[in-house]
C-alpha cells in the first residue's frame, strides 16, 4: 500500500472507474460546455491507492483503484488535492456568500413552513411511540435467528402506526431500498401478471429487476414471466390521468408508484396526488396492487401512502426513515399480508418476520438515533427531513439566481421536495459542481469525484457525498447519470447551513469554470 506522502507526489490522471454523484443541464445563454480534459492511459491492472483515496463509482471500494504501471501514481492523485490548489480555487468567496444569505434572508418564511410540518411528523411519531410504551427494554437486540426480538417487534408496530399502514417491517437485513422494493414486488407478482408503473419509469437500479437490462436469465421479473408495461408523463411531467384511468388490464397484478423524481425531471408526486391515483386504480380492478416506492418521500408530508389507501410502501432507512445515522436496512410497510410475502422474499416462505437479528446498539439507533453525531433514527428523521428541506430550497433560490433551471422551481413548492434537479449543461460542468459539493463535505473532502460504472445503472453516474453512513445520501449529497440534459440531484442535508456552506463553494467553482472556458474560446 503507498504512503500517504508517494500519493500526493502523483499527477492529475485519475482512473475512471472513481466516482461522485451529480448531473446537469443549462438552457441559459451563458452557460456552454467546458472542454474535457485530455484522458489518462488506460489502466492496464488493478491495484491499491493511499488508504481510502481511491472512490470507485459504486460508492464500496473506497481504496481500490484500477491502476498503469508507472501511471498507479497519477491515479491515485486524482483523488486528491493540496493545499494549495483548495487556495487557489477560493475564488471570489465574498460575492458568492452574499448571495447565499441573501437567497438565506428571503427563504424564512418557507423554513417556518417546513417547521411546521416538522413539528407535526414529529408529533406523530411520539404519539405512536408513546401508545406502544417504548422503553430502554426494547433496546436489549437479539442473536442468531433473532426470534423474539421484543425490539424488533415493537419498532414494527410503531413504524406501521406511523405510516398508516396494518403492518410493517424494519429490517437491517435490506441492503437498500431497491431490495426492499424487489423482495415487495417479487412477493407480490405471480408468472402471468403484469407490472404496470404509472410514473413514467421507474429509478434506474430497478431496470435490472425488471428485466429491462442486465444480464439474461440472472432472475429478474421478466425471467420469471412477469411482463412490465409504464405510462408515460404527462407533458406538464405530472402522472397522465387520463390514460390512467383506462391503463389497468385484465393480468395487472401490480401497479407501481413511484413518489420521489428519481434521476428524471419532474416534480415529486404529492401524497393527495398518490391518493387520486390509488382511487384510479382501484376503480378498475380492486384487486390491483398499489405498491409505492416511498424513497425520498417519508415525512415530506403529514401523511404517508398507506394512510391514503396504497397496499404497499417500500423504501431506505439510509435515506429519509433513517434520520442520517442507521448504519443500514430498508422498511415494507401497508397490507399485513403483503408484508408477509415481501419477508418471505427478504428470508423464506415459513420464516418470514419470525427471524432476523438485530444488534441493541442498532435497535437504538433505529428508534433514536445519536444526536451528538448529527442525526437520528425514526425519532429524530421529522427533523433531519425538515433541514434536507430547507437546503434544498436555499439550492434552488441560489442556483435558479444564477441562471439555472432547477425543480422544483424557486419558492414555496407543493408538495416539498426533497431533491432539488439543477440543469447544468455538460458532463464538464457536472465534474466541476460535484467536486466543489465533495470539498465541502465532512468524509472524504480529499477525494475528487469523477464518473464511473455503478451496479445498478445503465450510464455512467457521478456521486459527491461525503458521508458518515455509506451511500447515505439524506446526509448531503449531488449525484446525477452522465446523459442529456446533464442534471445534478441534490438531496439531503442535516443543517441547512451546511448547504449554505456548499453553496458558497459550488457558485464559486461555477463561475471559474465559466471563465476558464471564456478564456479558453478566446485564445481558440
Amino acid at each position: 500500500m503507498q504512503s500517504h506522502t508517494a500519493a500526493t507526489e502523483m499527477s492529475s490522471t485519475a482512473g475512471a472507474a472513481a466516482c461522485s454523484t451529480v448531473a446537469g443541464a443549462c438552457s441559459c445563454p451563458r452557460t456552454r460546455a467546458l472542454r474535457p480534459r485530455r484522458a489518462g492511459a488506460a489502466p492496464t491492472r488493478r491495484s491499491v491507492a493511499a488508504a481510502g483515496e481511491g472512490r470507485s463509482a459504486n460508492r464500496a471500494k473506497w481504496a481500490a483503484s484500477d491502476l498503469a504501471g508507472n501511471g498507479a501514481a497519477a491515479a491515485a492523485a486524482a483523488v486528491l488535492e493540496s493545499p494549495a490548489q483548495l487556495e487557489q480555487q477560493e475564488g471570489p468567496q465574498l460575492d458568492a456568500s452574499e448571495l447565499v444569505w441573501s437567497a438565506a434572508d428571503d427563504g424564512r418564511s418557507l423554513f417556518a413552513d417546513i417547521d411546521r410540518l416538522v413539528h407535526t411528523n414529529l408529533r406523530r411519531v411520539q404519539q405512536a411511540m408513546r401508545r406502544h410504551r417504548i422503553g430502554p427494554h426494547h433496546f436489549a437486540g437479539s442473536t442468531g435467528y433473532g426470534h423474539g426480538d421484543l425490539g424488533r417487534a415493537a419498532l414494527d408496530e410503531v413504524v406501521a402506526e406511523v405510516m398508516g399502514a396494518e403492518a410493517a417491517a424494519v429490517r437491517i437485513q435490506f441492503v437498500s431500498g431497491t431490495h426492499a422494493i424487489s423482495s415487495a414486488l417479487f412477493g407480490c407478482l405471480r408468472p402471468g401478471d403484469e407490472l404496470l408503473a404509472v410514473a413514467g419509469s421507474p429509478y434506474d437500479t430497478l431496470e435490472e429487476v425488471i428485466g429491462l437490462r442486465g444480464t439474461p436469465s440472472i432472475g429478474s421479473l421478466a425471467d420469471f414471466g412477469v411482463s412490465y408495461r409504464k405510462l408515460d408523463l404527462a407533458p406538464s411531467g405530472s402522472i397522465d390521468w387520463e390514460a390512467l384511468a383506462s391503463a389497468v388490464r385484465p393480468e395487472t397484478k401490480v401497479a407501481l408508484v413511484q413518489r420521489s423524481c428519481g434521476y428524471a425531471l419532474r416534480p415529486t408526486l404529492g401524497i393527495d396526488e398518490i391518493q387520486r391515483a390509488v382511487a384510479a386504480i382501484k376503480a378498475q380492478n380492486p384487486r390491483v396492487i398499489v405498491a409505492v416506492d416511498n424513497c425520498y418521500g417519508e415525512f415530506t408530508d403529514d401523511r404517508e401512502p398507506p394512510a391514503v389507501g396504497a397496499d404497499l410502501c417500500m423504501g431506505s432507512l439510509i435515506k429519509n426513515g433513517g434520520g442520517t445515522i442507521v448504519s443500514g436496512g430498508g422498511y415494507v410497510a401497508g397490507r399485513a399480508n403483503l408484508v408477509e410475502r415481501a419477508l418471505a422474499r427478504l428470508t423464506a416462505p415459513g420464516i418470514g418476520s419470525d427471524a432476523g437479528c438485530v444488534p441493541g446498539e442498532t435497535l437504538r439507533l433505529m428508534f433514536q438515533g445519536e444526536r451528538r453525531q448529527g442525526g437520528g433514527g425514526l425519532w429524530l428523521a421529522p427533523q433531519m427531513v425538515g433541514e434536507a428541506l430547507k437546503g434544498g430550497r436555499l439550492a434552488a433560490q441560489v442556483l435558479g439566481r444564477e441562471g439555472y433551471q432547477v425543480t422544483p422551481a424557486p419558492g414555496p413548492c407543493t408538495p416539498w421536495s426533497f431533491i432539488t434537479a439543477v440543469e447544468l449543461g455538460s458532463k464538464e460542468r457536472m465534474v466541476a459542481f460535484c467536486r466543489a459539493v465533495q470539498q465541502c463535505c465532512p468524509i472524504g473532502s480529499y477525494i475528487q469525484p469523477v464518473p464511473g460504472v455503478t451496479p445498478g445503472y445503465g450510464d455512467e453516474v457521478i456521486f459527491a457525498d461525503g458521508t458518515f453512513i455509506d451511500g447515505s445520501t439524506a446526509e448531503l449529497s449531488a449525484d446525477g447519470p452522465i446523459r442529456p440534459p446533464y442534471v445534478v440531484y441534490c438531496q439531503g442535508g442535516t443543517h441547512w447551513t451546511h448547504w449554505a456552506h456548499v453553496l458558497e463553494s459550488a457558485v464559486t467553482a461555477m463561475r471559474q469554470a465559466d471563465a476558464a472556458a471564456a478564456a479558453q474560446t478566446n485564445q481558440g
